[in-house]
């Protein structure tokens, strides 16, 4: 293959216009010529640049409100024709045809479009044709042609340019190349998921998922495995939206449970102040404060021991006397809607506990899909948005939870959405004071979490459980009773769980039995 290629002409047709005054003024100064379009050629005219116009090579004006302005032979023609075959050379000089060594083309801002909510009309004039169709035909032909999809590969370009006398190599135009398949593959899949959307197919025929580099990662889940961090485009608050103050870069599993804390705790946005620390994406202590120092140190004490080296998120900007409180034991990441300067001063001598602060909370009740990877395959849903109001309870017990067990109820219920199944979730004033996660019994739960609350009263000098006087919540039904008696057992005096086991009349007398208050929801929160 050949590697040196000169640029000698070069077709440039973009909606980002950054940096582009300073690339175009350093080809002109090696004497590229200059073709473009529309707006960006009036754009390098008024900078004082020749520039000739691409009607000028295909002999037709733009037309048709721009729709149709380079899906023409004498630029297609001049993108994709191989340099080394002597039939593409006289098809070339036989219709007039000069080659484009250079394509500077990006698309539309379709994503944009959307994200600010235009209609539809404006939607369909904002995706790109001809700028796909040009970028897909340079990259085809990488053998001779470059092709640039993105400012920031401006400078590398006129790097190359410098190393090799106004060229570049084949390994730069293939590297290229890629990126700009990717860009155009990242294109189409945000246009067919608008239209999905506008036309209400839940399961398209094919379903493709797009992706911008934002880090490269050291390792995965462990160290023999490679891993990276791409965005969505989304925008949803959260960790690919924060701004990282300080500590080391994050890992993969730093980025995974900092996302688990951040969508726990958005659970309380506007609620009082709330804290959620987490541990291998499972809490290990959630609760509300009268301020977040007092939420912390409440989260904190449900299970001192699993805190240790976790992730913390908070629904209010972290302060000074909570960051003062957090660096007391050592803390992977915070997350908060912001931070004040004195916490991040604080923060400041712990040069290894990373800050992420966003610009608000996610909001737990967006629409939007999950998915998993299996073997030959994905498995796509929607994100569980789901949630209850005390409208939505079904009391069955002979006796209804007071004014204070369901507070604490439905606070214990929002919390149990947010840990793996099966899950079990005892709470006490607002505040959680056991957790049992990812057992393959939901009676192992119950007991695990009713362990680790003797265990943290022990620890903290308590003569009864913590989970004396609880309210437990179960992410699924109850599929015998051993598990709600056990709870019983526990302490706990009020029970949240969805219902509809064929044992669900064994349950509620059990509960009846015990004096317990139990209501059903009608909605499980498996999380797998």
């Amino acid at each position: 293959m050949t590697n040196l290629v000169p640029i000698g002409r070069a077709l440039i047709s973009v909606s980002d216009k950054s940096g582009l005054l300073d690339l175009a003024r350093a080809l002109s100064a090696r004497g590229v010529e200059l073709i473009s379009t529309g707006g960006t050629s009036g754009m390098l005219r008024t900078a004082g640049l020749k520039v000739r116009d691409v009607s000028d090579v295909t002999g037709f004006p733009e037309m048709m409100d721009g729709r149709v302005k380079t899906l023409h032979p004498n630029v297609h023609g001049a993108l994709l024709a191989l340099r080394d075959d002597d039939e593409h050379l006289l098809a070339m000089a036989a219709h007039g045809i000069e080659p484009i060594d250079l394509l500077i083309v990006n698309l539309y801002p379709f994503e944009e479009t959307v994200a600010k909510g235009a209609d539809h009309a404006t939607c369909i004039e904002n995706i790109d044709i001809g700028g796909p169709a040009m970028i897909r035909a340079a990259s085809k032909n990488h053998k001779f042609v470059t092709v640039l999809t993105d400012p920031a590969d401006y400078q590398p370009f006129l790097d190359q340019l410098a190393a090799h006398d106004g060229a570049t190599t084949l390994a730069f135009r293939q590297k290229m190349a890629l990126t700009a398949y990717a860009k155009t593959a990242a294109y189409d899949t945000a246009v067919s998921a608008w239209l999905a959307g506008h036309i209400g197919e839940r399961t398209p025929r094919h379903k493709t998922f797009g992706g911008k580099l934002a880090q490269g990662l050291r390792y995965g889940e462990n160290p023999h495995q490679s891993a990276a961090f791409y965005t969505d485009g989304s925008k949803r608050e959260g960790v690919a939206t924060a701004r990282q103050w300080q500590g080391k870069e994050l890992s993969y599993n730093n980025i995974n449970d900092t996302d688990a804390a951040f969508e726990l705790v958005a659970e309380f946005a506007g609620d009082a102040p709330a804290c959620a620390i987490i541990k291998h994406a499972n809490p290990c202590g959630v609760a509300l404060g009268a301020s977040l120092a007092e939420a912390y140190a409440r989260a904190y004490d449900c299970d001192r021991t699993s805190a240790f080296g976790g992730i913390v998120a908070l629904n209010q900007p972290l302060d000074a006397e909570t960051a003062e409180k957090i660096i007391e034991i050592f803390t992977e990441v915070v997350i908060a809607p912001g931070a004040s300067d004195e916490a991040k001063a604080i923060f400041a001598t712990k040069k290894n506990l990373r800050l992420l602060t966003t610009a608000g909370l996610p909001d737990a009740r967006s629409k939007g899909l999950a998915f998993k990877q299996v073997a030959g395959g994905f498995l796509v849903q929607d994100r569980d948005a789901g949630f209850v109001t005390p409208a939505d309870l079904k009391v069955v017990t002979k006796r209804a939870p007071t004014d204070a067990e369901l507070t604490d109820l439905l606070f214990a219920w929002k919390v149990a959405k947010h840990v793996k199944s099966n899950a079990i979730i005892y709470v006490k004033g607002g505040a959680t004071v056991g957790v049992g996660a990812g057992q393959m019994s939901r009676i192992d739960s119950t007991r695990i979490a009713a362990r680790k609350s003797q265990d943290m009263a022990e620890a903290l000098g308590l003569s009864a459980p913590l989970t004396q006087g609880s309210v437990v919540a179960s992410d699924a039904f109850f599929p015998f009773a051993d598990g709600l008696i056990a709870a019983a057992e526990a302490g706990a005096t009020a029970i949240i769980q969805p219902g509809g086991s064929m044992r669900d009349d064994e349950v509620i007398a059990a509960a009846d039995a015990a004096g317990l208050a139990m209501v059903f929801t009608g909605q499980r929160h498996f999380r797998h």
